[in-house]
């Protein structure tokens, strides 16, 4: 097992690190930061070297400094100093970035409409009682008052404060002295505290840095028009490093064992454990051999025929059409090379079974390690992102936060994170609304086990609601919920209005100001028009310092100030039971809600944001630093969690043994909405439910983007425990490695980059590679430590010790957001690693394969999770433009891919072959188009010349389509058998197989060339719309027809295919030898293409009915004039005409 020891040593490396620049060095304090206004009105920051020169200067606003204890300025009580703290930062929006300091403002509501939860920013609250004082009164979790004197006299902190110091602690309501001055919480019934941090854990490199924060009640752009500045600063100070409270540490590191050293806690051996069998939490499902035997022998079959057919069709040309011939030989040898990459992974797919009651009985059943039963399980982040309320609806994202909060995890232990890349404030309240709803909504799943979790899904469920609900006072309670729900619809959808309506009026209200006081300064003279910018306001009369619906400086989609607001604070530790009164009984139901924030990266102009890759590595960094959840699961913000336990099901391979090699857990996509035939493969079952399942038999499944739980270590680029055990690669039985002796055991080197052996000059680099922020280097090993599976079996390596993570985590403070606002600014990866070997990987459109490739290719593994009930659901384009482009946009990541150091023929040698050729293939699919379009031709091309792609129709060639064909076709139905999918999904998946390799696919290629040879990028965009107006038809969208010039050459195919089927039919039927052996091997060629073209033809019709009858006339006129235009100027041999004595006129 891992030594405590060995990890408190790391973690001191670390942050020696990032502290000194010489190792051994001893720590400094803290910079004494300071910032200057300018002109502008913006704050810059200078550290004490950079102000040397300047210190004479008079326009300083302020500086921070250590002010000594006297008898007037006393240390505030630390129960209390935290729960003030916790309290501030719920109600305060932090913004900062590059050249501005950090601010912290204090809101006094974040929407319109009142705010009841205590764990809510901008909650109402009791106000103070004294005369001259607006600020509130501290309440515990259940948001009621917190009064320290029998007389419940209201008064906030800093009044009680003063009243204990100067006052002589007489309270100013009954004139009685108080009986107790502090205002702490109750012990629990074990009396739990917060547990001492490794050895090597204090000292000023673990001590928080001192943040220059200004709260004011007015925005900065209102100050610097109306002048005025608010001279009150806020100075934070502590000692504390958040998140470590997560985890149990005894004082000599021995996993809490008391009989070998001098730890203070309960005693537990490996021997406690033995005495019960222990159980897995996972277990693999092999596919019958009855099914994978014969698929596997089906596949050397084929492999054999297709040689030999190749081989034939090689040595056998068409002498009469050579060209032919050749074209159709070329396009033969790489379908058959495609085929075999993408037929070779799935030689070992597997099936795999999760068990939660196993994982309810190992961490969250009471233990002798664990005697309050409470949670054991490491925490857990959710990520949801997105970008533009205009394309991605409010309600829908709002929706999937619901989802989020509402999940069968344990609160104290899960935090969301809402990542708005276009700082829009329409977003900003649409997340405060849903934080608002929540209070209602997530207690009614809860009491009632609602699934899905999803309000928009569960109200629009088709099925009976009432089905399995025991509960008599369900139906009162669903019937409250709707109608809740329905003016939580009706106020999110009202917002874009509520917003523009308020600017408009607060915009008014400034320029009448400015006029008054252009009147004022000017009497007689000729007065100017008034400017005022067109600023965005918020519910509380300020600005929104994201971007504007007008977009002005500082204030645009490329041009903001970091964001970052806690929209629901930590819960508390401890359960909080609900009351019998008010909307719903919720006597014996936890209310409690997870942690929520809102964050927007800071955007600067001449900085490259890197799309969604750059909003997920700022989140990566800013959850770190507040909440710092050993696991990471994104979702974008269309999909939803369906299943409410499946972040356990996920846990569960993480948790398990061997678990600590496992980088990420892909879960699959599932859509709704989708047309009951699902004309263009939305679905994608073939890749979800066979090519995924087949890859978890070997590495595991590729990443695709959302619906992925990740390991955080992974993502920081470190390498897999143990990975020189697994990292002999496909050639190490003939060629091995040298092993290299380390002085340091492999369990307790699992922060590891590049297989380097001397650890200390590893760690000295850490802060190059991550940045400056020593929260976030301190973070890493934290991270590391929780996310490691239960030591409970000798088995199990590197694991920690049962109960570690029961111990509460630290609130948060001003200081830690402060930092994780430094860590979302523009500048910060600047001369680092990330988006080159740390967090999500730039440089492609498909960031998602390339992440997950990068995390194999260093010895990581995966798996696929497929669960009984669907884990997360979506949204997918129906309609068939948008669906092309967004194949376009997966298949130009994919040449990308191709023509970058990601490519599989590149890999390192830890990537097993096959997992090698799965991403080769990524890579390569896209230009098989070159040759598909090409074979598309082809059988007109016969049909037009009268020849064919073999001399004759012979036998040996007839039968070997036939063996190619039924082994296809036995191959598809056993994949069918094994993976779970239908028939007819399996052929529409080959039919858009065509309609994007014709279309997208092509284009992709055309455009990555173009990229690489020419160095600049072409875009395929929509050119014109016309949509169909049944607003009632649930798959209107299907029927709306978009051109794109991606249509032109699907198009082209079927209209020239449809003119060779006509001129050979022609041909033949007046011939005077007619060759029909030829007609009928083009015309059957023609049909395979026009059959798989088929949805794309419909797709192109519209609505059934829709099109005009004299198209197909018109159609039919013009295809067969063509043909008889066609055997007029080239007609049979022996012939000179058409039908003998008929000609043209």
């Amino acid at each position: 097992m891992a030594s405590h020891n060995q990890y408190g040593k790391s973690r001191s490396n670390l942050s020696n690190m990032s502290d000194a620049n010489e190792p051994g060095r001893p720590s400094v304090p803290s910079k004494v930061k300071f910032s200057r206004r300018t002109n502008s009105g913006r704050y810059v920051s200078y550290s004490r070297d950079d102000l040397d020169s300047e210190l004479s200067a008079a326009d300083y606003a302020n500086y921070t400094v250590h002010i000594p204890a006297t008898p007037d300025n006393q240390i505030m009580d630390p129960s209390i100093s935290q729960k003030v703290e916790e309290q501030y930062v719920s109600n305060s929006m932090f913004t900062g970035g590059f050249n501005s300091a950090t601010k912290a403002h204090l809101m006094d509501k974040v929407i319109e409409t009142e705010t009841t939860h205590p764990q809510m920013a901008g909650s109402k609250g009791s106000s103070c009682a004294i005369p001259g004082c607006d600020a509130k009164v501290m309440s515990d979790g259940r948001g009621q008052d917190l009064l320290p004197c029998e007389c419940d006299f209201k008064i906030c902190r800093d009044c009680f404060v003063d009243a204990v110091k100067t006052n002589g602690g007489i309270c100013p309501g009954c004139k009685e002295q108080y009986k107790n001055t502090e205002l702490t919480d109750p012990v629990d019934d074990y009396g739990q505290q917060r547990l001492p941090g490794p050895e090597g854990s204090s000292g000023a490199k673990m001590e928080r840095r001192l943040s220059l924060m200004k709260s004011t009640s007015k925005s900065v752009l209102m100050r610097s028009q109306t002048g005025d500045f608010d001279q009150n600063r806020w100075l934070f100070e502590t000692s504390g490093t958040y998140g470590y409270g997560n985890a149990f540490w005894t004082k000599d590191g021995n996993l809490g064992s008391s009989k070998d050293g001098d730890g203070d806690g309960e005693g537990v051996e490996m021997q406690d454990f033995m005495n019960k069998p222990w159980r897995p939490l996972t277990r693999k499902l092999k596919i019958p051999a009855a099914i994978i035997s014969p698929y596997r022998l089906l596949i050397f079959i084929r492999v054999v025929v297709l040689a030999l057919f190749l081989t034939w069709r090689i040595n056998h040309q068409n002498e009469d059409a050579i060209w032919l011939w050749g074209m159709s030989v070329v396009c033969e040898l790489w379908f058959a090379f495609s085929w075999l990459l993408d037929q070779l992974p799935k030689l070992c797919p597997i099936n795999r079974a999760t068990d939660l009651q196993v994982l309810k009985e190992k961490f969250e059943t009471p233990t002798p390690s664990n005697p309050t039963g409470k949670s054991d399980l490491p925490g857990l982040d959710v990520f949801v992102s997105t970008a533009d309320p205009e394309k991605e609806p409010p309600l829908v994202t709002a929706n999937t936060i619901l989802s989020i909060l509402a999940a069968e995890y344990p609160v104290e232990k899960l935090s969301c994170y809402v990542s708005d890349d276009g700082g829009a404030l329409l977003t900003f309240e649409a997340m405060a609304e849903a934080a608002s709803f929540a209070n209602i909504w997530v207690p009614f799943c809860r009491k009632h086990v609602i699934e899905p979790r999803n309000p928009e899904s569960y109200f629009s469920l088709k099925r009976d609601p009432y089905k399995n609900k025991v509960k008599s006072d369900f139906v009162k309670d669903r019937r409250r919920v709707k109608r809740e729900y329905d003016e939580f619809k009706v106020r999110i959808n009202g917002l874009p209005d509520s917003i523009r309506r308020r600017s408009d009026a607060y915009n008014a209200r400034e320029e009448i100001k400015a006029m008054k006081m252009q009147r004022q300064n000017r009497d007689d003279e000729l007065l100017e028009p008034v400017k005022i910018p067109k600023a965005t306001w918020m519910a509380d009369g300020t600005h929104w310092p994201g971007t504007w619906l007008t977009p002005g400086t500082d204030h645009s989609k490329g041009d903001h100030a970091g964001i970052i607001q806690v929209m629901l604070k930590p819960p508390s530790d401890d359960p909080l039971h609900g009351v019998s009164e008010g909307f719903l009984d919720l006597t014996d139901v936890d209310i409690r809600l997870p942690l929520l924030v809102y964050v927007s990266r800071e955007k600067r102009p001449g900085y490259d944001h890197n799309k969604k890759a750059g909003a997920m590595n700022a989140l990566v960094r800013a959850s770190a630093i507040m909440s710092n959840g050993a696991f990471i699961l994104n979702l974008d913000c269309d999909h939803y969690i369906y299943n409410s336990e499946a972040m356990r099901e996920g846990m569960c391979f993480m948790m398990d043994r061997g678990g600590d090699r496992l980088c990420y857990v892909q879960f699959p996509q599932r859509f709704e909405g989708i047309d009951p035939s699902d004309r263009y493969a939305n679905h994608n079952t073939v890749f979800f439910d066979v090519n995924m399942r087949a890859l978890d038999g070997l590495m595991g499944p590729v990443y695709v983007g959302t619906g992925c739980l990740f390991r955080r270590i992974a993502l920081y680029g470190f390498d897999p425990p143990r990975s020189k055990e697994h990292s002999s690669g496909c050639c190490s039985c003939c060629f091995p490695r040298p092993k290299k002796k380390s002085h340091v055991s492999e369990e307790n080197r699992a922060l590891r980059m590049d297989d380097d052996d001397d650890e200390e000059m590893s760690l000295s680099l850490v802060p190059k590679k991550f940045g400056n922020s020593t929260f976030l280097i301190d973070s890493i090993p934290v991270a590391e430590f929780q996310g490691r599976p239960l030591a409970d079996h000798p088995s199990v390596k590197n694991g920690r010790p049962p109960g570690a993570l029961t111990i509460p985590r630290e609130l948060l403070d001003a200081s830690t957001v402060a930092e994780a606002i430094a860590v979302i600014s523009c500048w910060y990866e600047d001369k680092t690693e990330w988006g080159t070997r740390i967090g999500w990987i730039y440089g492609s459109v498909t960031e998602d394969v390339v992440t997950g490739y990068r995390m194999h290719n260093r010895g990581w593994k995966s798996v696929y999770c497929v669960t009984k009930r669907d884990a997360f659901r979506g949204t997918a384009p129906i309609n068939l433009t948008d669906r092309l482009h967004q194949v376009l946009r997966w298949a130009t990541g994919s040449v990308e891919i191709f023509f970058s150091r990601n490519n599989a023929l590149l890999a390192s040698p830890k990537m097993k072959f096959l997992q090698r050729i799965a991403y080769l293939n990524v890579g390569i699919y896209p230009f098989t188009s070159i040759f598909l379009i090409v074979y598309c031709f082809l059988p007109a091309l016969s049909l037009f010349s009268g020849q064919f792609i073999v001399q004759t129709l012979n036998v040996t060639f007839l039968i070997y389509l036939l063996i190619i064909s039924i082994t296809l076709v036995l191959l598809a139905l056993l994949e069918i058998k094994w993976s779970g999918i239908s028939l007819e999904e399996w052929w529409r998946n080959e039919q858009f197989w065509l309609i994007g390799g014709t279309s997208a696919h092509i284009a992709a290629v055309l455009q990555g060339l173009i990229k690489v040879v020419a160095g600049y990028e072409v875009a395929f965009t929509l050119t014109s719309k016309s949509g169909g107006d049944d607003v009632d038809d649930e798959f209107a969208e299907l029927y709306v027809v978009r051109w794109s010039s991606l249509m032109i050459p699907p198009i082209t195919i079927m209209m020239v295919n449809l003119i060779a089927i006509a001129v050979g039919f022609s041909r033949t039927i007046y011939a005077v030898i007619p060759q029909w052996s030829k007609l009928i091997g083009g015309v059957f060629f023609s049909f395979w293409v026009l059959a798989h073209l088929y949805p794309f033809a419909k797709g192109l019709m519209g609505r059934r009915g829709r099109t005009p009858t004299i198209v197909y006339v018109w159609s039919g006129l013009v295809a067969i004039t063509i043909s008889l235009l066609w055997v007029s100027i080239y007609p049979p041999a022996g012939t000179t005409g058409i039908g003998g004595s008929f000609s043209f006129p």
